[in-house]
């Protein structure tokens, strides 16, 4: 059961697996340095709401940063991110789709408090565009679709009418999903499972 308390996070964890609640949370790990985040973000005077069982900040109805815990590490997510100038280049992709560096990663509990001024500044820098209404430029990318897409498309109007409604994002994750398999056949089997999901005007990973 994941968590819909921000308390719980830091005294259990997120609820999404069974070690919530136990000494083998990741969160026990990274505790200190998740507390100095949550100080930092507190102070600057960012609403504190749980979202995606993790501690998620707010300024002006608009989400400005995340926090979560990882076995090798944890992070501070900025959303918006591309409003940010990153002058001291600690800004690393979320994972390898990712088009904009959004993400601080702490491998040790002391390095919140060593970046505290920067963590500061890029907070700071995302709460006054809030406050202006200002959001970042859209990124527009290529969407690379294996052939098997395309022949698939081609040949069914009613399943290319439905991939073509999708948002951007819902139509990268196909790509993505895709492009991942490294055989035709795999690829083509695939398309056959997601072509309900694609009408249902649903993202590879939704439900």
């Amino acid at each position: 059961m994941m968590i819909t308390d921000v308390e719980d996070f830091f005294t259990k964890g997120c609820g999404r697996c069974d070690k919530f609640g136990t000494p083998d949370c990741v969160t026990r790990t990274w505790i200190d340095g998740l507390n100095e985040l949550r100080r930092i973000c507190q102070d600057m005077g960012l609403e504190e709401h749980v979202k995606w069982a993790h501690p998620c900040y707010m300024h002006k109805d608009r989400n400005i940063a995340l926090f979560g815990a990882l076995r090798n590490d944890f992070r501070l997510s900025f959303f918006n991110a591309g409003l940010l100038s990153d002058p001291e280049g600690v800004l690393v992709p979320n994972g390898p789709n990712s088009q904009t560096p959004s993400v601080i990663k702490f491998t040790a509990n002391e390095q919140v408090t060593a970046l505290e001024s920067t963590i500061r500044a890029y907070i700071r820098e995302l709460m006054e565009a809030a406050e202006k209404g200002i959001k970042p430029p859209k990124v527009e990318r290529e969407l690379d679709l294996p052939d098997e897409m395309i022949d698939a498309l081609d040949s069914d109007p009613e399943l290319a009418e439905a991939f073509h409604n999708l948002t951007p994002g819902r139509q990268r994750s196909y790509a993505i999903n895709l492009n991942g398999a490294k055989k035709s056949e795999t690829r083509i089997n695939r398309i056959a499972k997601f072509r309900d999901h694609i009408i249902a005007g649903k993202g590879a990973m939704e439900r």
